[in-house]
C-alpha cells in the first residue's frame, strides 16, 4: 500500500478522539497491515503498546497536553486498570497540572501488574483504604483515582512547591476543603509532612490560573509580603477585580496569560472594559506591573518592576 493512500484512509477511519487503543482502531476499519503502515511511514506515532495518535496531531500539542495524552495512552494501553495518584490523578480530577513530567504515577497493591511495570510509569506504594479511592469518568470510561485531598495531600508531600500549589490551588477552586487536606497529612506518614504542611500554607483559593500561582509563590521567594488575591476595587465604570493587590501601597499584580480576558465575555469587549476600569484606578494612584509567562523566568528583573512600582506608589501617596 502507497503511503499516500495509507494516509489518505487513517485520516478517513480515525476515530474522533486523538489518543486510540489497538482495539478501537480495529473497531474504526484501521486493520493491523494499515496501522503498520501508517507508523512506517510517520503518519502514526505508537505511545505505548497499544495505544497511537496521530503524528500530525502529536506535534500540534503543547507540551502539558503531551503530558496529557500520554495519560490518555495509559489508560488506553492498560484498559484502565490501575489505579491514578498524584499528578497524574489531579489531571484526572480536572485539576490544573504543570511542569511535572511525562511519567504516569500509579499507586500499586491495587493495580494490575501491567499497568504498574512500563517504562513509562512511577508506582509507588500508598497503602490507600477504600475511602481514598474514588471513581472518575473520562472519555466515557470509569477510571480509579486517589480521592481529591489525598491527592493534594501526595502532591504536597512529594512534589516542588510550584508543582503541588499548582494543583492545590486548582483543587482548592474546584471545592476542595482545605482542613481536608490538612488531616490528610496530619494523619499520614512523617515522611515529607514539614514540606506538605508548607505547601498547604502556601495555598490561595481565589487563585484563578496557573500563572497567578506561580507570580505569588515568585513573590513570596522575592521576599515581598503576601498579596491579596482577587481584590475588588470599585470604580465608576464598574468593579476591577485585581489577580494580586497590595491595597496599603495601591499596588496591582496582573498576570496576562493567555485567555485572560476569555471568561468575561467576548475578548474585545472585554479588554475595552477592563482597560477602562484600569485607567480610571490609575487616575486614582494605583499603580500596575503586568507580567506574562516569560517574565516568571526572570526573577531579578520582576523584582526590579515591582520595587520601581513601590517606589512610584509610595510618592504618590506622600
Amino acid at each position: 500500500m502507497e503511503a499516500r493512500t495509507a494516509k489518505a484512509l487513517l485520516a478517513a477511519k480515525w476515530p474522533q478522539t486523538d489518543v486510540v487503543s489497538t482495539g478501537g482502531l480495529r473497531a474504526a476499519g484501521i486493520d493491523d497491515r494499515l496501522l503498520t503502515q501508517g507508523v512506517r511511514t510517520g503518519a502514526i506515532m505508537r505511545l505505548r503498546r497499544g495505544a497511537y495518535i496521530p503524528a500530525h496531531r502529536w506535534h500540534e500539542l503543547a507540551p502539558w497536553c503531551k503530558d496529557e495524552a500520554r495519560l490518555d495512552a495509559h489508560i488506553e494501553g492498560t484498559d484502565g486498570s490501575a489505579i491514578y495518584c498524584f499528578n497524574s490523578a489531579a489531571t484526572l480530577h480536572g485539576c490544573s497540572v504543570w511542569n511535572t513530567g511525562p511519567a504516569i504515577h500509579v499507586a500499586t497493591g491495587y493495580s494490575g501488574a501491567n499497568a504498574s511495570r512500563a517504562s513509562d510509569t512511577a508506582s509507588h506504594q500508598l497503602g490507600l483504604v477504600d475511602a481514598e479511592i474514588v471513581v472518575v469518568v473520562r472519555r466515557g470510561r470509569k477510571l480509579k483515582v486517589t480521592s481529591l485531598s489525598r491527592t493534594v495531600a501526595d502532591c504536597a508531600r512529594f512534589l516542588s512547591l510550584e508543582q503541588a500549589a499548582v494543583i492545590g490551588d486548582s483543587a482548592l477552586q474546584r471545592g476542595l476543603d482545605l482542613q481536608s487536606v490538612r488531616h490528610e497529612v496530619e494523619a499520614g506518614s512523617m515522611r515529607g509532612r514539614r514540606r506538605a504542611l508548607s505547601v498547604l500554607d502556601a495555598l490561595e483559593p481565589l487563585t484563578e490560573s496557573v500563572g497567578e500561582t506561580r507570580t505569588r509563590l515568585l513573590l513570596q521567594r522575592l521576599g515581598f509580603e503576601r498579596p491579596v488575591a482577587q481584590l475588588e476595587i470599585p470604580t465608576p465604570a464598574g468593579l476591577y477585580r485585581a489577580d494580586l493587590a497590595w491595597p496599603t501601597i495601591m499596588v496591582i499584580i496582573e498576570f496576562d496569560g493567555e485567555g485572560k480576558y476569555t471568561d468575561y465575555g467576548p475578548t474585545p469587549e472585554a479588554l475595552i472594559a477592563e482597560r477602562r476600569r484600569e485607567t480610571l484606578l490609575m487616575e486614582q494612584g494605583w499603580v500596575f506591573v503586568r507580567l506574562r509567562w516569560s517574565d516568571l523566568d526572570r526573577p531579578l528583573e520582576v523584582q526590579r518592576r515591582i520595587e520601581a512600582a513601590i517606589a512610584r506608589a509610595t510618592k504618590r501617596s506622600a
